[in-house]
């Protein structure tokens, strides 16, 4: 059972008298930095100048005294703790050139997902501690629910502990962001990684997204309109979804017919059968191999990227994505 902190177990005081450097003001920078600054933490966020999110971190920046903008060499030399906030496959060109150079004994390198310390993309000093606070949320929501006085629960790992104090860090930075409020959880960077690739890739983003466009191909193939197989097989899933996220399946199966429960327990393991578990499990071998992150870094290097690109115009192109843009213009409660 993962042991549970929460903020009585935190001393946010440990980041007294230090300046936290993040690096990235993007769906995480944004939060982590803003929350950290509110809660009385000294931040400078990096960035490169004239980037899109410059001039939203220089408008936050006049509201706060103690949140300051800087070039990312400079929050680098700057910060006594350097949390990266930029994609997966930028970080290690941006940690080796702009901010390895400038990171001192004593310093701490932080991550909100494990992939380049894991894989061995990133490799610290050993006289830095190296952890990892990963809230289980956007920052959208991670930003939302700090301004409502609650948290989104997070994640902490300690990679290297140079200090003897690298867990108690992690605890007081998850504890500035809001994490502290809701619940913060103890895992290794190891398990954040595989589990976390392992979701997007077999259920969350590759599973769901392919067992619903097949859905809908299959009732289009089969005559039905295009726009009644959107909605049956797209559009509800964020019923069902919010039902199991409020409640686990027992609060969706209690809330939807019984002529659709039925149907759950009678049909579901026909889609998801023992070769489709195999899969998975060969899915999840090639997360643990390093073949899964091989692969992605090979693609996105040297600007190339040319099969992710070809792939994203071409799922585009889907009959899917134009009858469902017709539908959701006709939903006002989407339209931002």
């Amino acid at each position: 059972m993962i042991k549970k902190y929460y903020d009585t177990d935190c001393n946010l005081g440990l980041l007294d008298g230090k300046t936290v450097a993040v690096i990235g003001f993007g769906s995480q920078g944004h939060a982590h930095s803003m929350n950290l600054a509110e809660s009385g933490v000294n931040v400078v966020v990096g960035l490169r100048k004239g980037s899109g999110h410059w001039e939203k971190a220089e408008k936050f920046a006049a509201t706060c005294p103690n949140f300051k903008v800087m070039e990312i060499e400079e929050a680098a030399k700057a910060g006594d703790i350097v949390m990266m906030l930029v994609p997966d496959e930028l970080a290690a060109d941006i940690y080796n050139e702009q901010v390895a150079p400038y990171m001192k004994e004593g310093n701490v390198l932080m991550f909100a997902h494990g992939f380049n310390i894991h894989f061995n993309l990133i490799q610290p000093a050993k006289d830095l501690d190296v952890i990892m606070v990963a809230p289980k949320g956007p920052g959208h929501t991670v930003r939302s629910q700090y301004l409502e006085g609650k948290g989104v629960p997070s994640l902490i790992a300690v990679y290297q502990d140079a200090s003897g104090k690298a867990k108690e860090i992690a605890l007081a930075y998850a504890s500035g962001i809001g994490a502290g409020r809701a619940g913060i959880l103890e895992t290794s960077f190891r398990e954040e990684t595989e589990t976390d690739l392992f979701g997007e890739q077999a259920v969350l983003c590759g599973g769901v997204c392919e067992l619903m466009r097949a859905g809908f191909d299959t009732l289009v193939e089969a005559g039905y309109e295009p726009e009644m197989a959107y909605f049956e097989c797209i559009h509800e899933m964020k019923l069902i979804v919010d039902l199991i996220n409020e409640g686990g399946f027992g609060k969706m199966r209690y809330s939807i017919s019984n002529t659709a429960e039925y149907g759950d327990y009678r049909t579901g393991k026909r889609l998801i059968t023992e070769e489709t578990r195999k899969e998975m499990k060969r899915v999840l071998g090639e997360i643990q191999d390093g073949t899964f992150a091989s692969e992605f870094m090979q693609e996105m290097g040297a600007g190339r990227k040319a099969k992710f690109l070809a792939t994203r115009r071409k799922e585009a192109e889907h009959k899917v994505e134009e009858v469902g843009a017709d539908l959701r213009n006709m939903m006002s409660w989407l339209k931002k």
